[in-house]
C-alpha cells in the first residue's frame, strides 16, 4: 500500500472517519489483492450513511483517485455486477 493521505472531512466524528477510512482501505484492496464484493459493498453502504450526498461522494472519490489512481465509481459499479471476489485492474 502506498503512502498518502485519505480524503477525510474534519467535521466527521471518530466513528465516521473510521467508516470512511475502511472504505478507502477496501478500495485499495480491490485493486491490489482483491476481496469479496459483498465486503466492499457493505463498506460502501456504511460510507453512504456518512456521505449521503452524491456530489460529496464524487468529490471525495475524485480526490482519492487523483492520489491513488483507484476509482471509487468504477469499483462500486463492478462490485454491484460481481458475485464472489472483486479484483480491479489498475
Amino acid at each position: 500500500m502506498r503512502e498518502y493521505q485519505y480524503p477525510l472531512d474534519l467535521d466527521w466524528n471518530t466513528e465516521e472517519m473510521v467508516i470512511v477510512m475502511k472504505l478507502w482501505d477496501q478500495l485499495e484492496q480491490a485493486y491490489e489483492k482483491g476481496l469479496p464484493a459483498t465486503d466492499f459493498l457493505n463498506s460502501y453502504q456504511a460510507f453512504k450513511k456518512v456521505v449521503p450526498s452524491i456530489g460529496e461522494e464524487r468529490r471525495l472519490g475524485r480526490e482519492f483517485e487523483s492520489l491513488s489512481g483507484y476509482s471509487l465509481y468504477q469499483t462500486v459499479k463492478t462490485a454491484k455486477e460481481t458475485t464472489g471476489k472483486l479484483k480491479m485492474k489498475a
